[in-house]
């Protein structure tokens, strides 16, 4: 079988260049949104807090990339080899979620208002520590390098994707999400997550190059 080469930098630069452009993006749509006059068109595309649009569809990719390396590092892993198939299948599902918006069901389930506006975080922060605590183990025994990088990209991600929603829905509460303020700070949320998932596929893309051997990195 032949040998598979992966350029993690040249990689890593495309994800940053594409965060940067589509986080950007949709933050000069919206301040010209509320400035100044935009093509709905135009906002609907580029918009953080709009869905189905190119930030959504960046998101899930990113999000079924890591769930693709994760099979890759299962199939050949020689232990933990159920934990990186569940990552697998849970990365499968955050990529769908990403999508449709499946967690914003659970808001009519926790209609607590307050900081936890959107009730959703919740039971989403009781699976969090539940996965965390039964992967902590798991998380423990990944080489140092791999280690930093999953720690940093939870990090980032679950920043962005849970503790965000607090100011995002006090805001929402005494100001509707209408304004220039929800914007931004869906903008700092979305940025958080975009950069969470592309640190844990260069983290998984490391690991399994290194751990492959079909896979090699060149970090030129």
């Amino acid at each position: 079988m032949g040998e598979a080469r992966i350029r993690v930098a040249a990689i890593r630069r495309a994800l940053v260049a594409t965060i940067i452009a589509v986080c950007a993006g949709g933050l000069i749509v919206e301040i010209l949104h509320h400035r100044a006059e935009v093509s709905e068109q135009i906002v609907g595309l580029l918009s953080l807090s709009d869905e189905g649009n190119l930030p959504t569809w960046t998101s899930s990719l990113l999000l079924l990339a890591c769930a693709a390396v994760l099979g890759l590092i299962a199939s050949a892993a020689p232990d933990h080899r159920r934990r990186w198939a569940l990552l697998g299948l849970l990365f499968g599902y955050l990529s769908i979620d990403e999508s449709i918006g499946l967690h914003e069901e659970l808001n009519s389930l926790v209609d607590l208002g307050g900081p936890f506006y959107f009730g959703w975080i919740l039971p989403a922060a009781a699976i969090v520590v539940a996965l965390g605590i039964a992967y902590l183990p798991f998380v423990r025994a990944l080489p140092p390098p791999t280690r930093r990088r999953v720690v940093l990209a939870g990090c980032l991600y679950l920043g962005g994707a849970l503790v965000m929603e607090i100011p995002l829905g006090l805001w929402t509460e005494a100001h509707g999400d209408g304004d220039l303020g929800y914007a931004l700070i869906d903008f700092v949320e979305e940025s958080l997550e975009m950069s969470g998932a592309a640190v844990f596929l260069v983290a998984l893309l490391r690991h399994a190059a290194a751990h492959s051997p079909v896979l090699r990195i060149e970090d030129g």
